[in-house]
């Protein structure tokens, strides 16, 4: 089947593709978006049911291999990485099951290759996407605290979340430390905003949230642009993108909800799968005018992943914190380390205090390290460790390296016959370093805050792939680079890139925000171009 052809062609609903839908959609042209999951429904997460901690390891599981829903898509990351990739497929992709700690990219970020002399500077700077951090945060409403002097000065939309008393334990610490600290901004609201009600503390936000308070892309952007005349259809599978005898994208290929294959024309084409979904479609719409892959003349297409290796201590305190109550993955936040600051490391982390464990969480964790015994004293055991305890997550800024891959598999193929990512990718001296630093500063951490026991579980976290970045890098240079200043690529003149996999370098912060603010520059740019788009 052969669809009309449309003027432009979104391929991923996530937190990039829904943030350029809903900015295109100003220009009144058809735009059509395909998302190979489908819409998901707040009564069907798992915190509305006693068995939550099971279903948030099972059918809501971060990982797609283990996850195994019908929209998902395996991914062959154990043999030849030490980090295993977390996603989610669905209106809203990954934001359904993220954290929502929301920081910004600092102005070092975008000049690495002129200040440490590793890396590349990005064609741009944090002024040129400071305007649209600013248009994201009052789209979907982001909670935090004004005069963070870590940044350049910003204003957010509304109050921050509560820390709570685990936060003032922890801010005392940081302070006695002398270190930097900062209460998380979060794409959580904390009152009611644009007919969502605040967030309530239901604590279990990576599952799924429940009360819709979560600024999730699929209860914010999806439902605007939808009003603008955006079309969105689920159950969509892409296979590949075509192009015309010209070298010009032509549309995509996708399978349907019943397995039929079904041709998509389109004037321009973005794509929005995330630093592996997309260099997987990318590679595997090679042609005879592209045979190693669409757009990658630079043969950098699927090359430069970047994870941020992650690592983790746990404190735990006397009772009276409730540390378990509150957003899962937000509550302070440190850049002391920030940038390059000593002289066998370049680059640096960030320190990421969490809540504590859920009650399942804490009793199996327990008996496994032989602190709560079963049997006779198993309750007051339990009594002294739930609620107690405290993360600090290691955020550790990884550097592009062209040895970390995303290919097509030649054996793993998804459930329509398409060949699954394969990722290969090296832990560099460099990250182990950082992560080595960053796992005793939050020894340390605890330890100034009182408490009575600390767990350092090192890192990388294998279950940590939460973020996808580099594997379609922008930059000036077709020869460096996949796509221009504004996501165009060199090679196709209708196709952009909106995702995670146009960054040039990784950071050293959770990049949601960030990666949002390029969809919305991308998506004006290309407003401001209309006349060339279709040349």
């Amino acid at each position: 089947m052969v669809e009309d052809v449309v003027d432009v062609l979104i391929i991923g609903a996530g937190a990039s593709g829904a943030a350029a839908a809903w900015s295109l959609a100003d220009t009144r042209m058809r735009i059509v978006c395909l998302e190979q999951g489908n819409w998901m429904h707040q009564a069907d997460y798992p915190s509305n049911k006693r068995n939550w901690e099971v279903l948030r390891q099972s059918e809501m599981a971060i990982s797609p291999n283990y996850r195994d829903r019908s929209a998902d898509y395996p991914i062959n990351d154990e043999a030849n990485s030490p980090i295993s990739v977390a996603n989610f497929n669905a209106v809203g992709g990954s934001t359904i099951l993220y954290s929502a700690h929301f920081p910004r990219m600092h102005p070092s970020d975008f000049r690495v290759k002129t200040l440490d002399g590793v890396a590349d500077d990005w064609p741009i700077d944090y002024e040129t996407l400071e305007p649209y951090y600013r248009e994201n945060d009052r789209n979907i409403g982001v909670s935090g605290l004004d005069g963070d002097p870590a940044y350049p000065h910003k204003e957010l939309p509304l109050p921050p979340i509560p820390m709570g008393e685990m936060g003032n334990v922890i801010g005392r610490a940081f302070n006695k430390l002398g270190w930097h600290w900062w209460p998380s901004d979060v794409a959580i609201i904390s009152e009611a905003y644009e007919g969502r009600d605040k967030c309530v503390n239901l604590g279990p936000c990576n599952s799924g949230c429940a009360q819709g308070a979560k600024s999730s892309a699929d209860v914010t952007y999806w439902p605007a642009a939808i009003r603008k005349g955006v079309e969105l259809r689920t159950n969509c599978r892409v296979r590949e993108i075509t192009v015309g005898p010209d070298g010009m994208a032509t549309g995509a290929i996708y399978f349907d909800e019943h397995g039929n294959e079904v041709m998509q024309r389109a004037e321009v084409v973005i794509v929005a799968c995330n630093g592996v979904g997309t260099p997987r479609l990318l590679l595997n719409s090679a042609s005879s005018q592209f045979p190693d892959g669409l757009a990658n003349s630079s043969g950098l297409v699927g090359k430069n992943l970047m994870f941020h290796p992650w690592g983790a201590v746990e404190g735990f305190f006397e009772p009276g914190l409730d540390s378990h109550l509150g957003p899962q993955g937000c509550c302070l936040l440190s850049q002391q380390f920030y940038e390059s600051a000593s002289n066998d490391t370049v680059r640096g982390f960030g320190l990421q205090v969490t809540r504590g464990a859920a009650p399942v969480a804490t009793a199996l964790g327990g008996t496994r390290r032989g602190d709560i015994p079963w049997g006779e004293g198993h309750h007051d055991a339990f009594r002294k460790f739930y609620g107690t305890n405290v993360s600090c997550g290691v955020c550790v800024e990884d550097l592009p390296e062209e040895h970390n891959t995303v290919t097509l598999d030649p054996d793993l193929k998804d459930s329509d016959g398409i060949p699954a990512p394969r990722i290969d990718y090296t832990l560099s001296e460099n990250s182990r370093k950082l992560l080595d630093k960053g796992c005793q500063a939050g020894v340390d951490l605890m330890e100034a805050a009182g408490a009575w026991k600390v767990n350092n579980y090192g890192g990388p976290i294998r279950m940590a792939g939460w973020h996808l970045l580099g594997t379609a890098r922008m930059g000036s240079d077709p020869e460096c680079s996949v796509v221009n200043e504004w996501g165009r690529s060199h090679d196709v003149k209708n196709l952009f890139i909106v995702d995670g996999s146009l960054w040039v370098t990784s950071a050293a912060g959770n990049p949601t925000t960030s990666i949002q603010a390029l969809a919305l520059y991308v998506a004006d740019k290309m407003k401001q171009n209309l006349a060339n788009l279709f040349d």
